[in-house]
């Protein structure tokens, strides 16, 4: 009997070793669980917030590069009126348009727009 109550009582001691190690082994996994669940939210928040970032600075960038191509067309059709009053004849268009002067000899026909009631 000596052995059967031996036998019993190591029995039961290798299921309360069990046991133990199984309590062990889920505190493990419920803190790795926590450590992985913490760890996949900052990485979520921090995947978003940098998202929002980049869709900003996107919107900014294209801003600026609308600006600048504006910028830079402005300065072709400026580039364009500096070569065009390199040009003596263009400067004496200009001349007769806006100040009404003309060449020595030339004589100045004015064009006056007629009225419907004289048709």
């Amino acid at each position: 009997m000596r052995r059967t109550a031996m036998s019993t009582n190591s029995k039961n001691q290798s299921k309360g070793q069990a046991a133990h190690q199984m309590a062990g082994a889920r505190r493990r996994l419920r803190i790795w669980m926590g450590f992985m669940i913490i760890f996949l939210g900052w990485a979520v928040y921090t995947f978003f917030s940098q998202s929002s970032e980049i869709n900003a600075k996107s919107q900014q960038l294209e801003e600026r590069q609308a600006s600048m191509n504006a910028a830079t067309q402005s300065l072709e059709q400026l580039k364009y009126e500096i070569s065009r009053l390199q040009d003596p004849e263009y400067i004496g268009q200009i001349a007769m348009k806006k100040y009404g002067l003309y060449k020595p000899g030339e004589i100045p026909v004015r064009v006056s727009e007629s009225s419907p009631e004289n048709d």
